[in-house]
């Protein structure tokens, strides 16, 4: 639901620049920050680290200056995550981001964009973009643009830089492992696509996500508006509203719109971690889930339930929330 939309603008309005054209200006003029996205299923098996290890010669070949490496699906987490770091980004003086996608195949994707200044990250359009059938293909193709390119960096980093910045997620104070009061005084809304904006466009960059066909993508919405339905009308005595386009919080509240279903997917330890609970182990729990919570708009405070429900289906993970919001 969240990110579905911002899918969409990807597949209508993504151009991309392929590799035969120049490497861009703004890559070669100003600093770089690499988000990396690699399936745990990608044979041979290596971690997000690794692959920074690797690609770093290959964007100093083509005349990057990359200052910091991060894991794609810890910046994407949230829109309030997000925009944390692209506040960080801001302050770097970050002019481009390139996103390296590691597909279950072994398939490697880079793309390289002008950093936006502002929570969205990138932007829908003028991508320069390259793939390969793997890491060591795809080196070799960026070792070959490298002799046409004329670097306009100087004194960048020999290594990779991996900065232990966590600006991302100061929010993670606002959640509460419990559930709201009066959800039977006021009604609760669910977005439905259409709503997300830009947010979610950096989240189609995810090694499961990149590439899926435009008809993929609308046949999982219409499923998701149908699934929504039925799973409310089995699972949620009191009123609700489906959103069907953006609204401020002052419309909402007029509305007798008091409260808001939200919706974050990420790996289940960094998802855990960012809403503020203890978990041991996290970076063993790599599955992609999905996780509702409640906005109450009023005070801005979001709670994710007394019992921990997501899954990587969201029928389930719904499912679960809306008979763990019975618990007194």
């Amino acid at each position: 639901m969240k990110y579905i939309s911002a899918l969409l603008l990807i597949f209508f309005q993504l151009t991309i620049t392929f590799a035969q054209e120049a490497v861009p200006d703004y890559f070669l003029e100003g600093k770089s920050v690499i988000l990396i996205s690699s399936s745990p299923q990608a044979r041979p098996s290596m971690q997000w680290h690794d692959i920074a290890t690797d690609i770093h010669e290959g964007l100093l070949a083509i005349g990057g200056d990359p200052v910091g490496y991060y894991e794609l699906e810890d910046i994407a987490l949230s829109q309030e995550v997000q925009a944390g770091y692209a506040s960080a980004f801001s302050k770097r003086l970050i002019s481009a981001i390139v996103l390296i996608t590691r597909k279950s195949n072994g398939q490697v994707a880079i793309h390289i964009a002008p950093y936006t200044g502002n929570a969205a990250i990138v932007p829908a359009s003028g991508i320069w973009g390259l793939e390969a059938d793997n890491l060591g293909s795809l080196m070799q193709s960026l070792q070959t643009i490298g002799q046409q390119v004329k670097s306009r960096n100087f004194l960048v980093l020999e290594v990779p830089e991996f900065p232990n910045s966590e600006a991302g997620l100061e929010s993670s104070r606002r959640f509460f492992a419990r559930n709201p009061l009066n959800l039977d005084a006021f009604k609760l809304g669910i977005p439905l696509s259409g709503a997300a904006g830009d947010a979610g466009l950096l989240m189609g960059y995810r090694y499961d996500l990149l590439g899926k066909s435009e008809q993929a993508v609308i046949a999982e919405q219409l499923a998701e508006k149908s699934g929504l339905e039925q799973l409310f009308e089995a699972h949620y005595p009191f009123q609700y509203e489906f959103l069907t386009n953006p609204r401020g919080d002052a419309e909402l509240v007029r509305e007798r719109i008091q409260f808001v279903l939200m919706r974050l997917e990420g790996k289940e330890g960094d998802l855990m971690q960012s809403m503020g609970l203890p978990v041991e182990n996290p970076e063993e729990k790599t599955r992609i889930v999905v996780k509702y919570y409640i906005r109450l708009i009023v005070r801005d405070e979001l709670y994710i339930g007394p019992v921990w429900d997501a899954d990587p289906d969201w029928r389930k993970a719904l499912t679960g929330f809306l008979k763990n919001l019975q618990i007194k």
